[in-house]
């Protein structure tokens, strides 16, 4: 039986331009220019006898036809993408494997993994830590998380931005109140060897930039120093993502408002054309978390209406 089929390379511009409602974003995302994807549109069109996209006051939105179109050319290559995994070895359909930065697997994913195992029972996770920049391909990783700002040649979602503020124990204010930043010269001071102007930039921001920051233990993560927060040995400079929990609980506290942003962000990460159905699933539990994630910061950040 002969099937009557469109291009394969109309049908991904096709599908490309309709998740990103642009053809320059399609563009991108194929490796190809914008000419390209707008002829393998009209190449679609014409073999299929109706347009799938058109001009609404200067934006690109689909056609009736399109719509119904869609979710089918989605399906297909849904399917073609899970066979050839399956072809290629059927590990990599059940196995997702993830390249973190330590601390944010420490003290971010890892308290969080067993809510996307119960949801998805049939993937295993594969945990990598690492400084440095993944090499997708080489490495075998699908997806990864990474501080930055610019990832050229990946997809990328944003989730959340990195915020810095010093923290302690309650007990260690009991012996020396904090009623202001100036205070921080009677502390010991806990430092991260990867962050060595944490305490210089949040200090600055905070009107105290004469406090020494050249003397106090060092340590090699956020997780260690601010463990020996918890137990006294300090005042640690925190990171929002990676302390939530232990304000919660009332295990430190931070005896300052103010938060300083820094320029970089947390990402998450994949190479772009990869439609794998696990990264799809993996992306949305994550961008869920990451939303509340942010909840506290930003209702902490909302302007509150005044009493009356």
């Amino acid at each position: 039986m002969q099937r009557s089929l469109p291009p394969l390379n109309a049908l991904r511009a096709f599908e490309a331009a309709a998740r990103h409602l642009n053809f320059t974003r399609a563009a991108e995302e194929l490796g190809v220019t914008q000419t390209a994807v707008s002829h393998q549109v009209k190449v679609l069109e014409a073999r299929l006898g109706f347009r799938v996209f058109r001009r609404l006051n200067n934006v690109l939105v689909l056609t009736k036809k399109g719509e119904a179109y869609l979710p089918s050319v989605r399906q297909a290559f849904d399917l073609l993408s899970e066979s050839t995994e399956t072809l290629r070895g059927g590990e990599d359909v059940r196995t997702l494997t993830v390249s973190v930065l330590p601390n944010f697997a420490l003290r971010w994913l890892v308290p969080r993994l067993s809510d996307f195992q119960r949801q998805h029972p049939q993937l295993d996770v594969r945990l990598f830590t690492s400084y440095r920049e993944t090499d997708f391909l080489r490495e075998d990783i699908d997806v990864a998380i990474r501080l930055g700002d610019d990832w050229p040649g990946l997809s990328c979602d944003y989730l959340f931005s990195s915020e810095i503020f010093p923290v302690c124990c309650p007990a260690l204010l009991t012996h020396r109140p904090l009623s202001s930043p100036q205070d921080l010269a009677g502390l010991t001071l806990l430092h991260v060897f990867t962050s060595p102007d944490d305490w210089p930039l949040w200090l600055t921001a905070a009107g105290a930039p004469d406090i020494p920051t050249d003397r106090g233990p060092k340590f090699d993560s956020y997780a260690l120093a601010l463990e020996a927060a918890v137990h006294g040995c300090g005042a640690a400079m925190a990171r929002t993502a990676f302390v939530q929990a232990e304000l919660d609980s009332g295990r430190l506290v931070a005896p300052f408002p103010l938060r300083l942003k820094r320029s970089q962000s947390w990402y998450f990460l994949w190479p772009r054309n990869n439609a794998a159905r696990k990264i799809a699933l993996f992306r949305a539990w994550i961008l869920e978390q990451a939303a509340r994630s942010r909840e506290p910061l930003e209702q902490e950040t909302r302007p509150r209406r005044a009493a009356r």
